[in-house]
This record gives C-alpha cells, structure tokens and sequence, in this order.
C-alpha cells in the first residue's frame, strides 16, 4: 500500500481522518523506503560487478621473478651504457687546461680517454667498435632553390643509416674555428668530437653531399685494427702519379687517439689558420701537377704528408680500395636500377631474404645476403650496392657544380641517390618509391610470405 500523502496532494476534506491516515502510512513508508534500499543496493551490486571500482591507491603487482621477467634498469640505455652515471673522479673534463680549440693541442691524450673509459665502466664494453658519425653543413640558408630540402635529405639518409646500426650521430652546421671554412670545417669539429665521446673508438666524417646507398653494409672494423685512419685511395696514385684526387677526404674513419690528434694537428697547420697557408698552397700545386687551383686544401695535404713523410704515415692509414668506402657519383648513379633487380632476383630465390622483419635487426639479414653477393664484385662495374654515393663536384647548397656536367644531373641525380637508399629503410615500414625520380609518391608493398616454405 502507498501512502497518499507520497501520492497524491493532501484531502482537504472535513470528512478526513488523520490520525488514522498516519497510522497506517507509517508501515507503508518504512516498507517503501526499505524497498527502495533493497533495490538500490541490488543495483549497486549489479554495477560494481559489470564496472569495476576505479582504485585510486598504487597498484601491487607480483614481483619480476613471479611473474617471469628480468627487472629493468631504467638507468642503462638500449645498448647496456649507464646514462644517469658520472663519478665525481676527476678527469680530463676537470683540467682547466684542455682545449676543443685546435690551436691548443691535447697531450697524452690515449691516457686521459683509458681513465674516463675506467670511471665509466659501463662504456667500456664494446668501446672497441663504438663508432660516432660526424657531418654537417653551413651556418646560412642555401641559395640553391632546392638545396636545404637535399640537405635534409641527406642528413636523414645518415640519421636512417645510423639508427639502423646502432651509431650515433653529430650534426654541426656552424664554424668552430672562424678561419676554418669550406672543406678545412671539418676538422676543428672532428677534434671536436673525440673530445665529447672518449666512449668512442672511431670518429667517422661523411661529407653533406655524399649518402649511404647501402644501409645494410657494416664497415669492416677488425680489418682497420692495426691503422688509425681510413680513406678511400689508392697507393699508385699517390707515389707513382702523384696526383691530389689519389685518395678522397670527404669521407674517413679516424681512431679516437693520440696519433690522430696529432694528425689533426699537422693536418691542420696547413689551412686557413696558419700563417703559412698561401706557401702551402704553392708547395701543393708544385708537387701534384693536376691540382688546378691555388690555395691548400685538406685533400692535398693530406696526399702530401702521405708522399712526403711516407714512413711516419703509411704504416698508420688504410687506404680502402677494396669497396666503395666512398664512390664517385657519375659512375655509380646509372647503374641503381640493374643493381634493384639483381638483389630482387636474389630475394625471389631466397625465402628468408624476403621475409619481413623488425629494422632492428636488419644486420642479420645483411649477413644472410653476403653469401649472395660474392659474384658481384666491387666498385666500379659491380651491381653490388655502393657504400656510399658521393656527389664529387656537386654543391647541394649553393647550386655550384663542376662544368663537366650540368646542374640538372647533379639534382637529379640525388634524387635518384635519395631514393634508392630510402627504399631499403622504406621496405622495413611497408613502402617503396617505386620511381626512383620521383620524391614525394610511395607504394605500399604486400607480406610476401611463400606458405610452403616454412616460418621464412
């Protein structure tokens, strides 16, 4: 029974009895208002069943043991190295007389690195192979239209290469040493460098106009461990022809050590900064009769101090001939698409090449190829991929090139470099260029797994 008073407005009736009426709507009220409870708690439970009560505490978990995981170090980097970690042991970062600038040579250098490296234990581990890429570029726009857009590019062609190999990577584009412009820049950053990653065993400077076309290929470290400097040359041409182009400094490896702080040193004093810097630019023209034009550069000197003082520098520089540790673009451009199809050829033979995999692993699947490729030779001739791609006498920025050939073959040739090299980073995120003049369109390419050939 429902109470009228909960019902309906109140008689007004002289007829009404209202004790009565009290009465009995005091049981009915307290069996509504319990029924009304009853439900509502039905409906509660009802809810805390479908919707779980948010908690607001901090969660317990099973610790990793029970639950069949390895704790994290948040701490240590993907590479094993203690980031958070910098013992107050002085070193040579403490010493008010150490200099990045290269006027100021550094001493004992082998030592002070060896100390840091014992203070920083983490680090040590692999120091042997770690490797920085150094490049860079100039302080100001470029005045080629489409020159900051092929830097960029070029730049991400190294970013992808680095990443895909676990190096890392400096970019600079400003000058160091106010003298040191143009092709001497170089070397007040590379000195730099060693100074910043004495975790590091090699310094590797790549030109802004030159760009991994091969981003599976690993520099062959345990070949360089008796040298401390890799360039790309060639021994005949330096001490039978004597010509300035018999090796290429746009791109080397260089030892973080004392030897090639030294190098750098006596590499250096020939440039812009020395006093002696025209007279260097006359003994230069006078010892390599293909050197056309007057001042020093890093190229000749570094040809001459290997022709001049080839006992103190031979024994210590490797001159790479054997692949394209840097390869001259007007050879190598044309023959991108042969090279596609022969490695697309080996892949359509080789289930496991084609399998789709995580970038991360990429170098294992460059392994898998090696035993492909011992027919394609290298260098020049070869369908084997080039290291790298090196646009010689092309200036992205500023839109100068050699008149040999005219500037449309230089962009578009990059363009076509680009492209090449980001297919092989593409194909690991599901997409290709499949034209290789064109930028700005991609394809997206299908799993390619043959179900009858097992888990490849």
């Amino acid at each position: 029974m429902v109470c009228p008073e909960f019902s309906h407005p109140q008689s007004s009736s002289p007829m009404a009895k209202p004790r009565n009426r009290s009465f009995w709507c005091l049981p009915d009220a307290f069996l509504v208002f319990g029924v009304a409870f009853l439900a509502l708690l039905l409906v509660a439970s009802f809810w805390s069943f479908f919707t779980p009560t948010p908690n607001f505490e901090p969660t317990v978990t099973d610790p990793p043991s029970k639950l069949n995981m390895n704790p994290v170090d948040c701490s240590e980097s993907g590479f094993g190295v203690n980031l958070k970690s910098d013992p107050k042991n002085p070193t040579f970062y403490d010493d008010p007389e150490m200099s990045y600038s290269l006027e100021k040579p550094v001493k004992d250098w082998d030592k002070k690195r060896a100390d840091w490296l014992k203070h920083h234990p983490s680090f040590a581990a692999g120091a042997r192979e770690r490797i920085v890429l150094v490049t860079g570029s100039q302080p100001k726009p470029c005045k080629n239209p489409i020159g900051d857009h092929l830097l960029l590019r070029f730049f991400k062609n190294k970013v992808d290469y680095c990443r895909i190999h676990g190096y890392d990577i400096f970019y600079n584009n400003l000058l160091l040493h106010p003298k040191m412009g143009s092709y001497w820049a170089k070397l007040p950053v590379v000195k730099a460098a060693m100074l910043a990653h004495p975790e590091a065993e090699w310094i590797w400077w790549v030109d802004s106009d030159a760009l991994f076309t091969d981003m599976e290929f690993k520099l062959p470290l345990e070949r360089y461990k008796n040298h401390n400097l890799v360039v790309h040359g060639w021994p005949k041409l330096i001490y039978e022809k004597k010509s300035w182009t018999s090796l290429n400094a746009g791109v080397f490896l260089i030892r973080n050590c004392q030897w090639s702080m030294d190098l750098i040193n006596t590499w250096s004093s020939m440039g812009p900064m020395s006093k002696d810097y025209e007279k260097w630019g006359q003994i230069q023209r006078s010892t390599f009769k293909d050197k056309l034009f007057p001042e020093s550069d890093d190229q000749s000197a570094m040809v001459y101090l290997l022709y001049i003082e080839k006992e103190k520098y031979y024994d210590h520089i490797y001159l790479e001939g054997e692949f394209y540790f840097e390869g001259y673009w007007v050879e190598i451009v044309g023959g991108y698409e042969n090279t596609t199809e022969r490695y697309l050829e080996i892949e359509r033979g080789a289930p496991k090449l084609r399998r789709r995999h995580a970038e991360k692993v990429s170098e294992q699947y460059a392994a898998f190829r090696e035993e492909f490729l011992k027919e394609a030779g290298n260098g020049k001739g070869s369908w084997r991929r080039p290291l790298i791609t090196h646009f010689t006498g092309c200036q992205p920025c500023s839109g100068d090139h050699n008149q040999m050939y005219a500037g449309e073959s230089c962009w578009n040739g990059m363009v076509k470099a680009l492209n090449f090299a980001d297919n092989q980073v593409l194909r690991k995120y599901g997409f290709v260029h499949s034209d290789l003049h064109d930028f700005s369109t991609v394809t997206e390419i299908p799993f390619d797994y043959p179900a009858d050939e097992g888990p490849w």
